[in-house]
């Protein structure tokens, strides 16, 4: 029996590596490795109390609190309201309506993934969703019509994170609700650094474009004004629904959950407008969005469990004083997280990241004086990378399995994406204000 919590934070680590890597689904691995540390921690029982006793009142009461809440009904209806734009083929009408806008801009259609990343982002709150939508649509066009397949698949795999910072997201949510931060101020808190880091991927493209202008291919279709305005019908239902569900919760007048529920309907709506709502594509976007739905609050009950139990055995306590005497200022302390997270989204998925270590992570940085508004959006932007991550990055096989490219040329044509989030996360740190602007209107 161990009672020294370093000694059992070693152990956590080394026995959450063991089960996943035993290909033990996500959630299970959680609940075993918070199991596992309860049997080794040394408790001084009395006789007339099994251990199996204690282990199964926590369990219970974790389970309940952390699905008890209507926030994780939000997260189920903006699954559902990803999975019914991506069935219906509503994303394909967004790519028809911006081509004919961007062919005079400096990388003229290499923006296409940025922008259409964008909006189908503020609609979907799915990464994954946004990669493979925008993906199916735009790969095989960009490279009929002669465009750079590096630049293409990069600004696939950097702009899709998108996601997971421009609301509504999922993390998001997930976040909210384990660290009991308020989800429409998150919201609010994603939309100014997710707009800044595609305008950074749209420089970057424009730059390249200019300095390599072979990159580009030279023959252009001409449209006029009216051809323009006539594509965009196609967009206008789009940018309905994204003023619908961002602006009900920005001004107010709906909980993120209420916001989520009109997106729903919107998306139904629009659907049936342009004749794209059958009853197969309904029934598939239903059974889709069940499953990613289950899974994800799987993996929630999972970490709510083994968050208890870090906590009951002392774990969090021992590695902040850990932490506290390394004597760290408040940005080393901010380098050596960033630095924790990249190495981990090697090797496990977004949501695991969050869920596995904020019971830890989050009472040192609250503790060196973050905001746990300002790091969520850190935390989101740290999740965006692992997606891009060798080699776990779940974007990385979305990719790969669109278009038909090498993983090591994928990791490649993605890096320079991956070098413009850190540099985002750093222009964050020193210019926090970028995050709390919007939340700050909100509350006036």
């Amino acid at each position: 029996m161990i009672s020294d919590p370093l000694t059992l934070t070693i152990l956590l680590f080394v026995i959450l590596f063991s089960f996943l890597l035993s290909g033990l689904w996500i959630g299970f691995s959680l609940l075993a490795t918070g199991i596992s540390l309860m049997l080794l921690y040394n408790f001084n029982l009395p006789p007339t109390i099994s251990i199996w006793n204690k282990i199964g009142g926590l369990m219970a009461n974790s389970v309940w609190n952390s699905t008890d809440s209507w926030s994780l009904a939000s997260l189920a209806l903006f699954v559902l309201m990803g999975e019914l734009l991506y069935e219906t083929d509503l994303s394909s009408k967004l790519f028809n309506g911006l081509i004919r806008w961007l062919t005079k801009i400096p990388g003229k259609l290499l923006h296409i993934n940025i922008i259409a990343c964008s909006m189908f982002a503020a609609v979907s709150g799915s990464s994954a969703a946004t990669t493979a939508t925008i993906g199916k649509i735009t790969l095989n066009e960009l490279s009929k019509r002669g465009y750079d397949k590096s630049l293409a698949v990069g600004s696939l795999a950097g702009a899709g994170t998108l996601g997971f910072l421009i609301p509504p997201s999922i993390i998001m949510i997930i976040y909210g609700v384990l660290s009991n931060t308020s989800i429409g101020k998150l919201f609010a808190a994603g939309i100014l650094p997710g707009l800044m880091l595609g305008s950074f991927y749209s420089a970057y493209i424009a730059i390249r474009s200019l300095i390599t202008p072979s990159l580009v291919p030279k023959e252009m279709t001409r449209y006029s004004f009216r051809e323009k305005l006539s594509a965009s019908t196609g967009i206008i239902p789009l940018f309905a629904l994204i003023t619908v569900v961002l602006g009900s919760i920005y001004l107010g007048f709906a909980t993120p959950t209420e916001a989520a529920a009109l997106g729903v309907i919107g998306s139904l709506i629009t659907a049936a407008i342009f004749k794209n709502l059958r009853f197969k594509t309904l029934k598939n976007a239903l059974i889709n969005s069940s499953k990613t739905t289950a899974m994800i609050v799987f993996i929630v009950i999972g970490a709510a469990f083994l968050s208890q139990v870090v906590g009951f055995v002392g774990i969090a306590r021992a590695l902040s004083l850990f932490v506290a005497k390394l004597g760290l200022s408040k940005y080393m302390l901010l380098a050596v997280v960033g630095i924790m997270y990249m190495l981990m989204g090697m090797v496990l998925d977004g949501i695991s990241m969050v869920v596995m270590t904020l019971p830890i992570i989050l009472p040192i940085m609250l503790s060196a004086g973050f905001s746990p508004l300002w790091f969520g959006i850190f935390l989101v932007i740290m999740v965006e990378l692992a997606q891009i991550t060798p080699p776990v990055g779940f974007s990385l096989f979305v990719i790969q399995g669109i278009s038909r490219e090498s993983a090591g040329n994928i990791i490649r044509y993605s890096f320079p994406f991956f070098l413009i989030m850190i540099f985002s996360v750093i222009l964050l740190a020193l210019f926090p204000q970028i995050v709390f602007y919007l939340p700050n209107q909100m509350i006036r």
